[in-house]
């Protein structure tokens, strides 16, 4: 599902139009928060088109990812299996979530549940063969598309560009829960304050 629901990107005018009716509306960290889901929806479907090829959603191929082990990843931590909490962590979904996304994938024998060294009343989670195998044929086609992408930047617009939403991606880690405000004014339709185009 698309980040960003809107068709076409408001045009700027509509976004000075819309921040009288709404005076805390930035008109232009609201471009640049657009195009940002605009630019994100666009990667996911990218990434989606491939991997719908082998069969496979993104919350599965990240725990794939996940549990890529050191044999298989240069840097990687030695260990071969991971446990459910922290499969959650590593992917940034709930233990609920992770849940689900390993039955499917031990069904499909990508996955195996074992129990832990440590403690054996948990259960570890570790790659198979077969899951191993889909990796090596997914991964070379997924870090090209990673490249084509990525190729109309030069590196230092690269650099400046993982600086940049570095900058964002604190400031959205701090956000703290807040009291939804009631709007001052009936909420207008959103045609009429967006439009549509671009700026």
């Amino acid at each position: 599902m698309p980040l960003l629901m809107l068709r076409d990107l408001p045009r700027y005018e509509c976004l000075l139009k819309a921040a009288q009716a709404y005076p805390d509306l930035d008109p232009s960290a609201a471009e640049v928060f657009l195009h940002l889901l605009r630019s994100g929806d666009e990667v996911f479907r990218v990434v989606h088109r491939h991997l719908a090829r082998h069969h496979i959603s993104e919350g599965r191929f990240g725990v794939l990812m996940a549990l890529w082990g050191s044999a298989e990843r240069p840097g990687g931590d030695g260990r071969d299996a991971l446990s459910p909490a922290e499969l959650a962590e590593r992917t940034g979904v709930t233990r609920a979530t992770i849940t689900g996304l390993v039955d499917t994938l031990e069904r499909d024998g990508l996955v195996a549940r074992t129990p832990n060294t440590d403690d054996r009343r948990m259960r570890a989670v570790s790659l198979t063969p077969r899951g191993s195998a889909l990796l090596r044929e997914i991964l070379p086609e997924h870090f090209r598309r990673m490249a084509w992408l990525m190729a109309t930047l030069d590196e230092q617009e690269r650099v400046t560009l993982v600086r940049l939403l570095g900058k964002v991606m604190q400031r959205a880690s701090e956000e703290e829960e807040s009291p939804v405000r009631a709007p001052d004014a009936p909420l207008p339709a959103a045609e009429a304050v967006l439009g549509a185009g671009s700026r």
